[in-house]
């Protein structure tokens, strides 16, 4: 039995979700397994020496505390910490420049453009989504017109077009392995949701991201959107800290999530 430093903020509150309520109800199903115990991230770096790994959860925007998830990381990487999920994520865990790369390499994710010359190539949108390539929770999201693009500013952000989409559905994985798929009926309620069976197409398209993620242990997200020609669009790949929405899932689900992490866990331990 390995020991684990579980790493939430129980106080955050969450527009929709109640981060706290997950991560009581996970931490105390992997203390079946592992020593465990919980801190708050501003504390992570100042513990994680003390366990033989570090368990990033519900833990908030980082943007909120950004000096100190830096420095947690970079001592982790230093002292060789074992961290879930690992520190090598390419997606949000990194910034949301991945979503320039991914557009331009031709993957199927709403269109993003991060340069000024690349604003006349976005298609044609009734307005434009300027977001930072560091935020999170829609912290400093605002809507543009095609008109005021030229007066966007392009340095530390991003442009999309605002797709009108069907709706929102995630993924969910442990590793590169397939968990279970929620989705969004009404796209103006995004944490209203309901369970998702996805087509082998659907599967196609997740595990994609996933695979080029590529990142070694831990939990990801993949979420997108049904576009109007009945395409799905890549929104944002969490790799960071994912609310799992576990409590609307059934027992088989979850069960099979748990039994996934924690196998993770033991090979993240015998790494």
């Amino acid at each position: 039995m390995g020991t684990l430093l579980y790493v939430t903020d129980l106080g955050y509150r969450a527009r929709g979700r109640r981060y706290c309520d997950e991560d009581i109800w996970l931490s105390g199903r992997l203390r079946e397994e592992f020593g465990l115990a919980l801190c708050h991230p501003l504390d992570a770096a100042a513990l994680m020496d003390r366990f033989d790994a570090v368990v990033v959860r519900n833990s908030g925007p980082v943007l909120h505390y950004q000096e100190a998830y830096d420095a947690f990381r970079a001592a982790a990487r230093d002292k060789g910490i074992r961290v879930f999920n690992s520190l090598s994520g390419k997606g949000d865990m990194a910034g949301k420049s991945y979503l320039l790369h991914l557009s331009r390499e031709g993957f199927p994710v709403i269109p993003t453009a991060g340069r000024r010359e690349e604003f006349a190539l976005l298609p044609e949108a009734d307005a434009y989504v300027v977001k930072p390539l560091l935020g999170a929770d829609s912290v400093g999201l605002r809507f543009v017109e095609r008109a005021r693009l030229g007066d966007v500013d392009p340095a530390g952000m991003l442009v999309q077009p605002r797709v009108p989409f069907a709706y929102e559905v995630s993924f969910y994985f442990v590793g590169r392995d397939f968990q279970y798929a929620l989705y969004a009926p009404d796209p103006e309620a995004r944490w209203v949701l309901t369970p998702y069976e996805p087509t082998a197409a659907d599967l196609d398209f997740a595990q994609r991201f996933v695979d080029w993620n590529g990142l070694p242990y831990g939990i990801q997200r993949v979420d997108a959107c049904r576009a109007p020609d009945g395409e799905l669009l890549l929104v944002e790949l969490e790799d960071l800290n994912p609310y799992l929405s576990l409590d609307l899932v059934g027992e088989a689900e979850r069960e099979a999530f748990v039994a996934a992490m924690k196998r993770s866990l033991r090979e993240l331990l015998a790494a």
